[in-house]
């Protein structure tokens, strides 16, 4: 089988790590003022020198700064936009793990007035990624239809956005105006971490989404469109992945059911070139949705979990690929683990070592597989 000389790889990861102590410790200390922002930056920095190394030395192609720049995975990035803040969720979600069920309202957006952009966003953050990195590095964004979904209508100032069409085309200018800042850069690969398609395939969640005034059969379409505006106008030779996600946090997740209700959509109307998909246990459904993918995308498969520490071992991980090979020619196949390793600061599922056992389990496994990691 060939060499894939672009993204997504064989063997891929989703872009979370574990943060080291050292850096949790620093942030409390930063937010307290008792270090400066240039001294926390340089234990980022060196910090982040050390996990790039890490996913370097066990084979990765491509690697991320394990958002070590980040306290979550979604609003240190929404946060920055103009006149986007925070408010109380109408949007209660359950959070399953192997200890049981907990409710959670997650932290929502609101969008106070216009939106705007004043300044890059992740651009310091990946040049410096870029400036170490000797494998390709790979950007995240948290997905722009977070700003819509989690308070639909009502969360949104309707005297600034008296028509949600306006408000579309804003948001997804301030994607394209930074996804094209990072390309000016040099990035070459980036990545949407979408939660709201997969919550879409939940029968309670979308129950949830008609609560909030929304009809759950329409707005993939919506977000499809957004999505596409989003990433439109990037260097051809630029890779957009998305990364499908059920909710995570300490070995916990939210939405259930396959891909089943969205896949004909996702694959087809979506214009990205790769889709990690979470496939580590049976509420991720079958891999039937598979046959939708076209020819010339990747279904990066996520078998390898990071709800828990518990190691897959290779003939696991081998016969599920052949079970999704059933459906999608292996040639568009490859291979992560579920999702990051650490969404947020806080509440770990394993200890450093086991996440990079996994992950160098997936280098392995994509190379007995597939030649090539």
């Amino acid at each position: 089988m060939s060499a894939r000389a672009a993204p997504p790889f064989r063997a891929d990861h989703v872009g979370s790590l574990i943060r080291p102590q050292n850096l949790i410790d620093a942030r409390v200390k930063a937010a307290k003022g008792e270090i400066t922002a240039a001294q926390l930056l340089e234990i980022q920095q060196a910090a982040i020198r050390g996990v790039v190394k890490q996913q370097e030395d066990i084979g990765l192609r491509s690697v991320t700064d394990g958002e070590y720049n980040r306290n979550s995975w979604q609003s240190d990035f929404l946060l920055k936009i103009k006149n986007v803040t925070t408010t109380p969720s109408r949007l209660r979600v359950k959070f399953h793990s192997a200890a049981g069920t907990r409710e959670h309202a997650p932290p929502s957006m609101a969008v106070v007035g216009k939106l705007g952009r004043p300044n890059p966003i992740f651009v310091d953050d990946f040049r410096f990624l870029a400036s170490i990195a000797k494998a390709a590095p790979k950007v995240t964004l948290p997905s722009p239809t977070i700003l819509h979904f989690r308070g639909g209508r009502d969360a949104i100032d309707r005297a600034a956005y008296p028509d949600l069409a306006e408000f579309y085309s804003d948001l997804s200018g301030i994607y394209r105006a930074e996804l094209g800042h990072l390309a000016e850069s040099g990035c070459r690969y980036a990545q949407i971490d979408e939660v709201n398609f997969a919550y879409l395939c939940d029968p309670a969640l979308r129950a949830d989404v008609v609560n909030l005034g929304e009809d759950p059969a329409t707005l993939p379409k919506t977000y499809a469109k957004l999505l596409n505006d989003s990433i439109a106008g990037l260097p051809a030779d630029m890779t957009i992945c998305m990364h499908l996600c059920r909710g995570n946090f300490a070995g916990s997740w939210v939405a259930e059911g396959g891909y089943d209700p969205v896949a004909e959509l996702l694959f087809n109307e979506i214009n990205v070139t790769g889709y990690f998909l979470e496939y580590d246990s049976e509420r991720a459904g079958g891999f039937e949705p598979l046959r939708f993918l076209p020819k010339g995308k990747t279904a990066v498969l996520g078998l390898v979990t990071t709800k828990n520490s518990a190691l897959e071992t290779k003939d696991q991980i081998k016969r599920r690929i052949d079970e999704a090979a059933k459906f999608c020619p292996l040639e568009q196949l490859a291979l992560s683990p579920q999702c990051g390793f650490s969404s947020g600061i806080g509440g770990e599922a394993m200890s450093v070592e086991r996440e990079f056992e996994k992950l160098r389990l997936v280098v392995d496994v994509a190379r007995d597989v597939w030649g090539e990691a």
